[in-house]
């Protein structure tokens, strides 16, 4: 059966992209990749295959270069930045190759709000403060349901992430305050995560919209909101308290003093 390999390289750094996906990479006969967004370096692992760059395409031709080259029996790989599954178009393309009769493989590849989380050296998670994640992107010419307005969002109070949104951070702040976040509540502003421009810029909801237009930055950022990234205080990890058992290790008694 004919197979298409949907390969995610990582956020930039050509280190951190999985031993599979380089593989695939070194080896591909036809490689169709996102030149806006994936560094040189990375295709550059590929020595012999034919390359064509997506951000020139539209959705039929990229489609019709999958299909044609897959059914010669030839080694495809259309690659993603980051990982393939978060804002990646993977899906119709995947429904379609399956309509005739083509295999889909996807290689997940390591996602830029983990590169940004690694940049800024925090959890996104944590004890005390929040145990949840949301990742969305703001509204403006691709629309989002009504329950994921930022507002509606912005009452878990969890860890709120934006892909795809950065020069929309006026709003973003604006209606995150709306939905419940405090003025003082701690963003960060990843540019580039991992890559050798990376700019990390730190403010809170009242003033991070200022100082990231003041950096000039428009695109191929992550914004993290909330508490984690500057925790007053926070709960330890229960995991590795002598006083909780798990099924690898008993808990230790405590001696009271008499």
């Amino acid at each position: 059966m004919s197979k298409v390999y949907f390969v995610g390289c990582g956020p930039g750094d050509p280190e951190l992209i999985t031993i599979k996906a380089k593989k695939l990479v070194q080896k591909a006969d036809v490689l169709v990749y996102s030149g806006s967004l994936i560094p040189p370096e990375i295709i550059k692992y590929n020595k012999k295959g034919k390359k064509h760059d997506a951000a020139k395409l539209v959705r039929e031709e990229i489609f019709s270069l999958l299909l044609k080259n897959s059914k010669k029996g030839k080694l495809v790989v259309r690659l993603h930045d980051g990982d393939p599954a978060i804002y990646g178009a993977i899906r119709e393309q995947i429904d379609n190759l399956e309509k005739k009769d083509v295999e889909s493989i996807v290689v997940p590849g390591v996602t830029s709000f983990l590169a940004s989380a690694a940049a800024l050296g925090t959890q996104l998670t944590l004890p005390g403060i929040t145990q949840t994640m949301i990742i969305t992107r703001a509204e403006s010419r691709t629309k989002v349901p009504k329950r994921e307005k930022i507002s509606e969002l912005a009452k878990h109070q969890s860890t709120l992430i934006f892909y795809l949104s950065v020069h929309l951070l006026t709003k973003i702040s604006k209606e995150a305050i709306a939905g419940g976040y405090k003025k003082s509540t701690p963003v960060a502003v990843v540019y580039k995560a991992s890559r050798k421009d990376q700019k990390i810029i730190l403010g809170t909801l009242a003033d991070i919209a200022k100082k990231v237009k003041a950096e000039r930055i428009r695109m191929t950022a992550i914004v993290i909101i909330g508490d984690v990234i500057k925790p007053k205080s926070y709960e330890y990890s229960r995991l590795y308290d002598k006083t909780f058992t798990h099924g690898f290790r008993k808990a230790k008694s405590i001696k009271k003093n008499n």
